[in-house]
């Protein structure tokens, strides 16, 4: 009898004390369904279905530490006691599906689109079209700082198994790491060092909350595809301090500081940002972008390109991308629903 293949993309992975399932992770992806940042019956249904369909981790769409860190009044919360119970049902129904569960802890900065004061490292507003946002203050830099940390509190206490601190697609922290978006001329701008400084200070205060043999993610944009914007060999240094400081991986994705750039967009383009940061900065990576296929996403895990592979827009397709992936990479799974065996389809 032949000797069963290994399946790379169904072999567990253990980082800090936390074991997953397989190398499949659910990318975070804002909903627009909250009410005042509270979880509710839409969030609960949503996550457990990707549990029941054999992701291996899910990470929460990006979740506000301030009311005017959403990007939009329909977005999530995490800054009050009062949104634990919702997070920890999401938690709970999850891991009763086999399902490990993170959350991504953003802060939008320009790119709020709550009704009030927005706030930004430097007073350049995102577009053309966009409003004019506020120069934090030092004072009001170390307020944010204070949120992330107190977020990672709740969210330790609402049961997760994952933080993953938002630092890409144009939010604060991306704003303060690129040239574009930060000319300050205090110790938050400047050199790479300076613009690094917000983000190395919010992983030590998330830190100062979260378990020390619990994972934390960072997730960063590789580059900002515009002149004078974040390169690669920036971001790998980036990635280098971040790892000094704590964080355990990098979610590598790309983009979103400023608007109207030309990006090379096809299937797996962010795979080889994610590949150069696990070589060159030695940390595990995680690549997004454009992953749909079974055999691509069981390549860049057997070749090493990253670590874990994160679906977005795929798992909103298809809840169950991970069972019918099992089958047509020929892994033996056992965690196919036994309510659904019935509908298993045959090798």
């Amino acid at each position: 009898m032949p000797a069963q293949r290994t399946v790379h993309l169904f072999q567990p992975f253990r980082i800090k004390d936390l074991l997953l399932r397989n190398r499949i992770v659910m990318s975070p992806m804002c909903m627009y369904s909250a009410t005042d940042g509270f979880a509710n019956d839409w969030h609960f249904i949503h996550y457990a279905t990707r549990a029941v369909g054999g992701v291996g981790l899910i990470l929460v769409e990006a979740t506000g530490v301030q009311p005017h860190g959403r990007i939009t009044t329909r977005c999530l919360g995490i800054w009050d006691d009062a949104h634990i119970p919702g997070l920890a049902r999401i938690v709970e129904l999850c891991h009763a599906h086999g399902a490990k569960v993170g959350i991504q802890l953003a802060h939008a900065g320009r790119k709020c689109e709550v009704p009030g004061r927005i706030v930004a490292p430097s007073a350049i507003p995102f577009g053309p079209n966009s409003p004019t946002p506020e120069e934090l203050s030092v004072r009001e830099i170390r307020e944010v700082v204070e949120s992330f940390g107190q977020a990672a509190r709740r969210a330790r206490q609402a049961g997760f198994d994952v933080v993953e601190i938002h630092g890409a697609h144009g939010y604060l922290i991306n704003e303060f790491l690129s040239p574009l978006a930060n000319k300050r001329t205090d110790a938050y701008g400047g050199s790479l060092e300076g613009r690094a400084r917000f983000l190395m200070e919010v992983i030590d205060a998330v830190r100062a909350e979260w378990p020390a043999d619990k994972p934390l993610f960072l997730r960063l944009s590789a580059v900002d595809y515009a002149e004078g914007g974040v390169t690669l060999e920036e971001t790998v240094e980036v990635a280098k301090m971040a790892k000094a400081r704590g964080v355990d991986l990098i979610d590598v994705s790309s983009g979103g500081v400023v608007p109207g750039v030309t990006v090379p967009v096809h299937p797996g383009y962010q795979v080889p940002f994610a590949e150069t940061i696990r070589r060159e900065a030695g940390i595990p990576t995680g690549a997004v972008g454009l992953i749909t296929e079974p055999k691509q996403a069981e390549e860049i895990v057997a070749n090493g390109r990253a670590d874990l592979v994160f679906l977005a827009r795929e798992l909103l397709r298809n809840p169950y991308w991970p069972l019918h992936a099992a089958l047509e990479l020929g892994a033996e799974i056992d965690y196919w629903p036994i309510q659904y065996l019935r509908a298993k389809p045959e090798r």
